[in-house]
């Protein structure tokens, strides 16, 4: 597609890479005044972003120097957003939008401006990152506390507050008073002592993601320079998957931008609301309107999903918000028969051989890659592989939990890590044939580390010409996949020098506390090594490590964001539900997600071996009344 480099007028300005936008989309991406913007699946949440970045930037209303800052809950959707910008921006342009994740701009804040907070709230420079857990928060309230001091209550009321209220009401709840807790009650007692045990006992601070972005909010509070530059820097918001953003997020925003010339917008869906149990906001939309006098703007368009899927999902939908108004589908269907079914299997063996034969089928009748399909599981996913991973290699087709770890990372967060992107960008670069995508996404990733802006024409020169010479080198030093740990290291580390660790953590701040380079790294070289095996080529080793020829099998979480043409949903039933009862809107809502990744067919799979169907029959009940039928495979 044609990106422009000089400025258009606004009343010139056109849909850059699509053929047009709805109505309100383009209402929305031509706007001046906040938005919350209600889009449902398949509606284009990403794509209406990136357009409105290429309409600001390309038409000077947001006006250099001033940049775009676009938040988002997940990292892989931050850099999907941030790639689509410079797809349709010219890089003089794209070079003012800074995508990145809520946790990554907290703690980049913190570890600019950290030191500045008065010294009871001010953490290490060295300080670590901590997930602590539920297990975590009971030993501290039982164990290590102990008692309070007799103004402040008992040792029994501090038994009495739940892991839960403890991290909820007490720890993150609210914000942080500058000079602490005054009469403070057993609560909130319990959670200075965490929080000053946490900042000032141990060899290193120790913080989770939570806790920085309460120090963070607190850091802006009392430092009117730091928040007043964060104003000035950017004229325009975007808030993406704004339906899972929590209080202390929120929080964040309105301290630094209430009441500023920023334009935000807010986009989501509250019906794909599935954070709550990581402490969403009940209804982040209605707090933002009132508080930044947000124009509620809702999107009608569905163009991932073929029609009969649309209607299916409107009657799930309901079930979530009443007053839904029916998507219009912007697809057609392409496949024969039902687009959804409930398929009954007598073992979890059975199943996983007919869903093997089945997927094998559907790509050679319909030209389709592995990717295409995704297996979808509730929970505890390696026990699902367990059986599955042996059927799809009989078929031939290689599938991968996406969900197991690698050392100490997720892969499927893995791919996303930067490190791990420039590492296989590079690999790919030096490797393969015809890599020209990559010598682009290398040049400019070098650039970035390097601080070199897109006009610098002799330094943008000169980074080309040592990428050009060291891609060489690598070539020629390693011409075969590494067969050894100590080799797959050696690549790896040679890479890194190349990018140079030091440039790479200043860029990428969340690479400079608790060692998490060191672990990312691990993992690139333990996975790089997994995938080199059985004498395959660089191409092959690298497309392994991508999994492109493997099915991919996930959590609903992670598919979050994601589209297939084919879902497969593995184990309708109350063994994998067993919490629908505690929270049945979340349950339902996150139902609704797993169905809404699909363009064209959605298959539940149900086996007695794993549980009955009585606890969720809510769900059951909701797929009849959208007219799906169960069918007994065998």
């Amino acid at each position: 597609m044609a990106v422009l480099s000089r400025r258009v007028r606004p009343d010139d300005w056109k849909p850059v890479g699509v053929d047009a936008l709805e109505a309100n989309a383009l209402k929305v991406v031509r706007s001046a005044d906040n938005r919350s913007v209600i889009a449902g699946p398949g509606a284009g949440k990403t794509e209406l972003l990136a357009q409105r970045a290429a309409y600001l930037l390309q038409t000077g209303t947001a006006p250099a120097p001033r940049r775009i800052l676009a938040i988002s809950f997940k990292r892989d959707a931050a850099t999907n957003l941030a790639a689509r910008v410079r797809q349709r921006c010219h890089r003089n342009h794209a070079g003012r939008f800074d995508s990145m994740t809520f946790d990554a701009f907290a703690k980049g804040l913190i570890d600019r401006f950290g030191q500045a907070l008065p010294g009871r709230w001010r953490p290490r420079p060295d300080y670590e990152i901590m997930f602590p857990n539920d297990r975590d928060y009971r030993d501290f309230l039982q164990q290590q506390l102990g008692a309070p001091p007799a103004s402040v209550g008992t040792y029994a009321d501090i038994q009495a507050i739940t892991v839960k209220t403890f991290e909820r009401r007490y720890l993150v709840g609210l914000p942080l008073p500058l000079d602490g807790w005054r009469n403070p009650t057993p609560g909130q007692w319990a959670a200075d002592r965490f929080w000053q045990t946490s900042l000032h006992e141990g060899r290193k601070s120790l913080l989770s993601f939570p806790m920085i972005g309460r120090l963070t909010e607190l850091l802006l509070r009392v430092n009117p320079m730091a928040r007043d530059a964060l104003r000035l820097t950017y004229s325009h918001l975007f808030m993406d998957e704004f339906q899972d953003t929590t209080q202390i997020q929120y929080d964040l925003v309105r301290t630094i931008f209430l009441g500023t010339d920023t334009v935000i917008t807010a986009v989501g869906d509250n019906k794909q609301q599935i954070m709550r149990w990581a402490m969403a906001m009940g209804d982040p939309f209605t707090d933002f309107d009132a508080d930044f006098g947000g124009k509620r703007t809702p999107l009608y368009n569905n163009y991932r999903s073929s029609p009969e899927l649309v209607r299916i999902q409107h009657v799930l939908a309901q079930a979530l918000d009443a007053r839904t108004v029916a998507p219009v589908s912007k697809t057609v269907g392409t496949i024969a028969g039902d687009s959804c079914a409930i398929w009954d299997f007598s073992t979890p063996e059975v199943e996983a051989d007919r869903l093997a034969a089945f997927v094998a089928a559907e790509m050679k009748a319909h030209k389709l890659g592995p990717r295409d399909f995704v297996l979808l599981v509730r929970q505890k996913a390696v026990d699902y592989a367990a059986v599955l991973e042996p059927a799809f290699m009989a078929a031939g087709i290689p599938l991968r939990n996406e969900a197991g770890a690698v050392g100490a990372v997720m892969l499927q967060e893995l791919l996303a890590e930067e490190a791990s992107e420039l590492v296989i960008a590079i690999l790919r670069l030096a490797m393969t044939k015809r890599a020209g995508r990559y010598w682009t996404d290398c040049q400019e990733a070098l650039a970035a580390l390097h601080g070199v802006a897109p006009d610098e024409e002799a330094a943008q020169a000169k980074l080309a010409r040592e990428l050009d010479a060291y891609a060489i080198k690598l070539s020629a030093a390693h011409p075969n996949p590494p067969k050894s740990k100590a080799m797959a290291r050696s690549i790896v580390d040679d890479i890194l020098a190349f990018i140079g660790r030091e440039r790479l953590i200043a860029v990428h701040p969340a690479y400079g506390q608790g060692g998490w380079l060191e672990k990312v790294v691990d993992a690139v070289v333990v996975h790089l090594l997994a995938s080199s095996g059985d004498g395959v080529d660089w191409p092959s080793a690298l497309d392994a490590y991508e999994g492109i020829h493997a099915i991919p099998l996930m959590t609903i979480h992670k598919s979050k964001g994601l589209e297939y043409h084919s879902v497969i949903f593995v184990g309708l039933d109350d063994g994998a539900w067993w919490s629908f009862s505690n929270d049945q809107i979340e349950a339902t809502a996150g139902f609704f997600v797993a169905f809404t990744r699909a363009k064209q067919r959605v298959v539940f799979t149900y086996c007695a071996h794993r549980g009955a169907r009585t606890k969720i029959v809510t769900l059951y009940d909701l797929l009849s009344k959208a007219g799906v039928q169960s069918v007994r495979i065998a």
